[in-house]
């Protein structure tokens, strides 16, 4: 047991949380000044942004705000950090070779009388069962969980924090996943028309004519989903969000002067979609592209409220929401589930009325 535990519990976080850094890089680079500036003239867009950013650089933290393992430890003169390392019980004293409980009283003793314990915030992971509480699961906000328990125990404030960064970066690698693959059926089908344009726009007729959510609903029955099986099965619909923008785009542009007369000199169809096609459609794609992300959000919720999405025990808004349907008699679960979806949601869309803003040519910096 070492750092090697780490990645193997949490490797899709982790991978989002450079996947979100690199995409964040990308979009700073891409947007100029003047289009920075236009999205900075959207007051409630800009400020949504900063909110948004900054809930979900404290969530990109979870581990060092509510966590069933201390920050750091010191034990017979040595420092531990069991955040980032996991320490068998017999290295404290104990009897068993498994990965020590901290949360136990006779390791918390053991410990303590050789050293010291760091907790976090919230001493409880999301997975994390309270045994100590004082009337029957779901029970109300105390002093020791703030937003009350969840129907097995499990502390509702740290379900919240995870469940927050959960959602977003699935939704950004969904919607980013999805955009590319969208962005390259639109262009080859609005570059080269004809037959092409042609045979893509019966399929994608017929493919967005399916019971898209019956589909979802029948494929996470047979397939055991996980994060990464959810997203290949989302993405088989959401890659058509952009086809239709993007290929108008690429339909008006193939026959200006200069995509001509870079034929006309033998440039490479490829290296024309690049370098003059593309600069002209992410124009339009990029100011879908929030709406894109709440609409991924969305999914993932609906499909964990149906009980068809990420599996039991997982940090789930939708499975918190479906308990506060089930517990009617503690509406502290149905309140807090709605409360941060709506203002995730509501901060996205403000965010997605400043990126049209700012792509838009038509609005003046100094309104």
């Amino acid at each position: 047991m070492g750092f090697e535990s780490l990645l193997k519990r949490d490797y899709p976080i982790i991978f989002g949380t450079l996947f979100f850094f690199t995409l964040l890089g990308l979009v700073v680079n891409l947007i100029g000044d003047l289009m920075f500036y236009n999205f900075r003239a959207n007051r409630r867009g800009y400020i949504s942004f900063w909110i948004f950013l900054a809930l979900l650089l404290v969530t990109l933290f979870a581990e060092f705000i509510a966590n069933d393992k201390p920050l750091v430890m010191r034990y017979d003169g040595a420092l531990y950090f069991p955040v980032f390392f996991a320490y068998a019980e017999t290295e404290f004293g104990g009897d068993f070779e498994t990965e020590a409980e901290y949360r136990d009283p006779f390791v918390a003793e053991l410990i303590e009388e050789k050293g010291w314990m760091v907790w976090p915030l919230i001493p409880y992971s999301y997975r994390t069962i309270n045994y100590d509480l004082p009337v029957p699961a779901p029970a109300p906000p105390s002093a020791d969980n703030w937003l009350g328990t969840d129907d097995q125990g499990r502390d509702v404030l740290a379900r919240v924090i995870y469940g927050f960064r959960l959602s977003v970066l699935f939704g950004l690698i969904l919607t980013v996943f999805a955009s590319v693959i969208g962005i390259a059926a639109a262009a080859v089908q609005g570059f080269f028309g004809g037959w092409i344009d042609l045979i893509f726009q019966r399929f994608i007729e017929v493919w967005s004519g399916l019971p898209q959510l019956f589909v979802l609903i029948i494929l996470s029955s047979i397939i055991e989903p996980n994060f990464w099986v959810l997203l290949v099965i989302l993405l088989l619909f959401s890659w058509m969000a952009l086809v239709g923008v993007v290929r108008a785009e690429f339909l008006r542009v193939r026959n200006f002067d200069y995509i001509r007369a870079a034929r006309a000199l033998g440039v490479g169809n490829i290296a024309i979609i690049f370098r003059h096609g593309l600069p002209n459609a992410m124009v339009s794609a990029v100011t879908f592209l929030p709406f894109i992300l709440v609409g991924s959000i969305t999914s993932l919720t609906s499909l964990d409220f149906l009980g068809f999405g990420l599996p039991p025990g997982e940090p789930s808004l939708g499975e918190l929401l479906r308990q506060g349907k089930a517990n009617l008699q503690a509406p502290w679960l149905g309140i807090v589930s709605f409360m941060v979806l709506a203002l995730m949601l509501s901060l996205l869309i403000f965010i997605g009325e400043a990126v049209r803003d700012a792509f838009d040519p038509r609005k003046l910096v100094g309104r």
